[in-house]
């Protein structure tokens, strides 16, 4: 259906009185009923409420396939989209305010993943390629124009060697302040590690064993880095989220009781580093753990969480760092969707 918008409904506040929502309403009503409505996550004595902005993007039409991912430019206000499907555009570029700037396909076969690098010195576009094709099995580097610049792995073959580096079905990375880079590489296929590059692809270290012990994988779906120095992946298959040393890759402790049901597909923190965002893909929810004190790894602790409609599966999600606002690359929905957050305290950051 052309234009057609899902939504979500928060658990912790009272539906609204005018939220009433009839199954024959038109998208543009359903957005004037919804424009004002907020999720609210109670912590403590404190609240993050974030909204649902109903106008990103402008026109959900440009959305042609399955949107996989999203990243975000925070320094010069882009989100980069990456979705699969045959005989369309593989990347499309917005501003944040969710206008349409253009699109590219240039040596994109299926992609997976994708990480947004951007600096006062360089602005790249990271993209993670699981295709069969001839550039699959990669992880790729763009400028923000779509001109390839670096390619990682043995274009079109998969493997599991290191030297060269080869990778099989590679699902995301992220790239450091510094340069250095972290990818998890297996989504199902041979491979089951987290490896750190340095800024000229050197291997710094590497966890790579299938298992389900301390520092081995099943699936690691999802990395991040908080401002600590620690590295969270998304452990998918173990259910579970795992958590290293970003200097020396020593294995510091998991979170496993939240995951009961499903294992996470995706982590980002919020700028202010207070919560970790993770989503859960069978069960199209966004949860909001909060993060632990240096030092110490603890358990996990939901906060609150988003509940979206069934069948939505939220893949894989990026946290603006400038503004605070969270997307959500919906594989199910077929598109991405924007919150924003309206608490002031959540942006206490330096880009």
């Amino acid at each position: 259906m052309v234009g057609m918008r899902w939504w979500a409904l928060a658990p912790a506040p009272a539906c609204p009185p005018n939220l009433h929502l009839r199954l024959n309403q038109s998208p543009l009503d359903v957005k004037k009923v919804l424009r004002n409505f907020a999720f609210q996550i109670s912590w403590r004595s404190e609240k993050v409420t974030y909204r649902l902005d109903l106008d990103w993007p402008k026109y959900s039409d440009y959305f042609t396939g399955t949107t996989f991912c999203v990243t975000v430019d925070s320094l010069n206000g882009l989100v980069y989209v990456a979705q699969r499907g045959d005989n369309i555009p593989k990347v499309l570029v917005f501003t944040e305010d969710g206008y349409f700037l253009r699109d590219w396909n240039y040596t994109v076969d299926t992609p997976h993943g994708m990480f947004a690098a951007s600096t006062l010195h360089e602005q790249s576009v990271w993209i993670t390629d699981v295709g069969s094709g001839s550039y699959g099995h990669t992880v790729k580097k763009y400028n923000t124009f779509g001109d390839l610049v670096q390619v990682l792995g043995t274009p079109g073959k998969k493997g599991t060697g290191l030297s060269p580096l080869q990778f099989d079905n590679p699902a995301e990375l992220y790239v450091d302040d510094t340069g250095d880079i972290y990818i998890v590489d297996g989504d199902g296929g041979l491979n089951n590690r987290l490896i750190k590059l340095s800024q000229d692809f050197m291997i710094l270290w590497l966890h790579g064993q299938n298992g389900t012990g301390p520092a081995k994988f099943n699936i690691p779906h999802s990395v991040t880095l908080d401002s600590s120095g620690r590295v969270w992946v998304a452990d998918r298959g173990n259910k579970r989220i795992q958590v290293f040393d970003k200097e020396t890759g020593e294995w510091l402790g998991e979170w496993n009781n939240c995951f009961t049901e499903e294992g996470p597909s995706s982590v980002r923190f919020t700028p202010d580093g207070k919560y970790l965002i993770v989503a859960q893909l069978n069960l199209s929810r966004l949860s909001f753990l909060a993060a632990p004190p240096v030092g110490s790894i603890g358990d996990c602790s939901v906060i609150s969480t988003i509940q979206l409609p069934d069948q939505v599966l939220p893949h894989l999600l990026e946290v603006d760092r400038k503004t605070g606002a969270i997307y959500v690359a919906e594989i199910g929905a077929k598109q991405v969707q924007k919150y924003v957050p309206l608490n002031s305290y959540l942006l206490a950051f330096d880009v």
